[in-house]
Order: structure tokens, then C-alpha cells, then sequence
């Protein structure tokens, strides 16, 4: 399945008043993720049709100003309508956070969930891996 990998630093307005990394941190780096995973298939046009629908993360340990956090972030299955991605945030001190986010294809003239067209089917995964309608 597809996967990427990017590399941020904790910058300062990602620190809460504990001093480590804000929890919205980890799904903004998982986003950006899927930007750039999105790109390099060649299926950023589908920004605008992927409404999230859920996630989930486990916080492992905490990450600090300045610290360099890699998210590699991966297609982990397809349906006919949803996609599940994963992910991982790794920092100096190891696993920071493991997630995923689950997301619908919606065209914006539709009501509800529509197919996956051909092309993102080729582009993130030709088999139907489980998990929806």
C-alpha cells in the first residue's frame, strides 16, 4: 500500500503550557501527510472530496520545541466508499504517537458517500482491503 514519510520540527505555537507538543500537533503532521502522499499518487485533486469521519491517536511519549518529529503516514485499506489511513510519529525518544484516520469520498453535488473513482482506486490501492461500504 502506498506510504510516505515527512519530517517537522515542534515548532514554538505547537507547544501547550506543559512545553511539549500540542495533541492537535500529531493530526496536523497526519494531514500534511496525506497531502503529500496525495501529490506523489497524483491525486491531490481529491482535497475538497474527503471529509474525515473519524480518527483516533495514542499519545506514547511527548515531543519538545525545537525536536524534529518524522510521521510516516500509510494507505491501510480501502473500501468502496472509505479509506483508512495509518500512521506514526517518531521523535529522538522513539514512538510519540500512533493514529489513524478514517476518511469518505464525497463529490460535492452528492448527499452522502459515493464510490471511489477508477483512478484513486489505481493510484491508492487496487484491492479492497475491508473496513466499509
Amino acid at each position: 500500500m502506498p506510504e510516505v514519510t515527512i519530517e517537522r520540527a515542534v515548532e514554538w505555537y505547537d507547544t501547550d503550557a506543559a512545553g511539549h507538543q500540542h495533541h492537535s500537533v500529531i493530526l496536523r503532521w497526519a494531514e500534511a501527510a496525506e497531502a503529500e502522499l496525495l501529490r506523489r499518487h497524483g491525486v491531490a485533486w481529491l482535497f475538497g472530496r474527503t471529509p474525515r469521519v473519524r480518527h483516533e491517536v495514542s499519545y506514547r511519549s511527548r515531543l519538545w520545541f525545537g525536536e524534529l518529529g518524522k510521521t510516516r503516514f500509510w494507505v491501510q485499506s480501502m473500501g468502496r466508499t472509505s479509506l483508512t489511513f495509518a500512521f506514526e510519529v517518531h521523535g529522538s525518544s522513539g514512538l510519540a504517537a500512533t493514529g489513524t484516520v478514517v476518511v469518505v469520498h464525497a463529490e460535492p453535488d452528492q448527499e452522502k458517500a459515493t464510490p471511489w473513482p477508477d483512478e484513486v482506486v489505481q493510484a491508492l490501492g487496487s484491492s479492497n482491503t475491508g473496513g466499509d461500504s
